[in-house]
């Protein structure tokens, strides 16, 4: 028994895929071992899982057993081409800048403040998404009218399932708020929670962004460590009002960002109900919270005081109405987050 004596036995069997035989289709590998009445081999299947695989070994077998000898003692192993494995593409490898609104405890505004922020950039000509990540209280999708919103999945080049944010007013967003229902409390342990949050950004077709905003949640928590894994981000926004309380918790809150386990930039304080103007008198201004709180935490920490947005009631009915109310940047409140859009646009160029 010799090799090609061994390949004249293949040759007589044809494999069911493409009508050739085994030796025409180049199936036979170069690894044929002869030891005495003992014969090895390997035959090259083109694809894996192969359906023929186990008919074409009994007949390869067969073959020897027919055209050489029925006391050969026949070993043939199987060989499959490896699944192509396609690197995952990083969903925020197109974004330009990612920037976290934060704030020490909630009833500030934090989600407000991040709407609109998002709204003003869109303005000024910007592409950005809105990612609502408090996942315990989201209020994007009332904001944006789009309470009754559910995104739908799409196929990625490497066969994955992959989210497609709603796109409203220009803004691509998604929120936890469009998974589960608007009328039920969510209650999910840390790890669920997390686990949630990690999915909107990695599973998400987010696509090309100048700004990426992340409305946080309020205070500090896991979901915060998860969420600076996950994204490299640009800086920083702190939202409070100027009572002391609120202060208090943001002081906290940028002390947690200049940690140096998550080490991001301050871009800088935003307060927000600075104060109260009636619409009847407008050269008015009453300090509802106090007055000047924040300007004096950021001269105290050595942080920029971005904004001091008034307390207008525009802003809270235009939110419930489901637009922003910087949705029409020449209105008088539009102007603040037009302002406060174009300070961090100014810090990060």
């Amino acid at each position: 028994m010799y090799p090609n004596q061994v390949k004249e036995a293949l040759g007589h069997v044809r494999y069911p895929g493409n009508g050739k035989s085994l030796v025409e289709a180049g199936m036979v590998a170069d690894d044929i071992r002869i030891d005495g009445n003992d014969l090895s081999f390997s035959i090259v299947f083109p694809k894996q899982n192969d359906p023929f695989a186990k008919s074409v070994i009994k007949a390869a077998t067969q073959a020897v057993h027919t055209y050489i000898s029925d006391e050969v003692n026949v070993t043939i192993v199987p060989s499959f081409p490896q699944p192509e494995v396609r690197e995952q593409e990083n969903p925020m490898a197109r974004v330009r800048n990612i920037i976290a609104v934060s704030s020490g405890k909630g009833g500030v505004g934090k989600s407000t403040i991040a709407a609109n922020l998002a709204m003003s950039l869109c303005n000024l000509g910007y592409r950005v998404g809105l990612l609502d990540a408090d996942i315990f209280g989201p209020s994007v999708p009332k904001m944006f009218n789009l309470e009754d919103a559910h995104p739908m999945a799409s196929i990625a080049e490497d066969g994955r399932s992959i989210i497609e944010p709603i796109e409203q007013y220009g803004i691509k967003i998604l929120s936890i708020g469009f998974f589960v229902d608007p009328a039920s409390a969510v209650v999910w342990r840390g790890a669920m929670a997390s686990n949630a949050v990690r999915q909107m950004i990695n599973d998400a077709n987010w696509g090309e962004l100048d700004y990426f905003v992340v409305d946080m949640p309020p205070g500090t928590s896991d979901i915060h460590l998860t969420l600076v894994d996950a994204l490299q981000f640009t800086g920083a926004i702190v939202v409070s009002t100027p009572q002391q309380v609120a202060l208090a918790d943001a002081r906290k809150g940028i002390d947690m960002f200049k940690n140096e386990k998550i080490n991001i930039p301050i871009l800088g304080l935003v307060e927000n109900m600075a104060w109260f103007t009636p619409a009847a008198h407008t050269d008015e201004k009453y300090y509802i919270f106090g007055n000047g709180g924040c300007r004096k935490l950021a001269e105290e920490l050595n942080v920029p005081l971005l904004a001091q947005i008034p307390l207008i009631q525009s802003v809270c009915e235009s939110g419930d109405n489901g637009a922003p109310i910087s949705f029409d940047p020449n209105g008088l409140a539009g102007r603040y987050y037009l302002e406060l859009a174009e300070k961090i646009t100014e810090r990060l160029i």
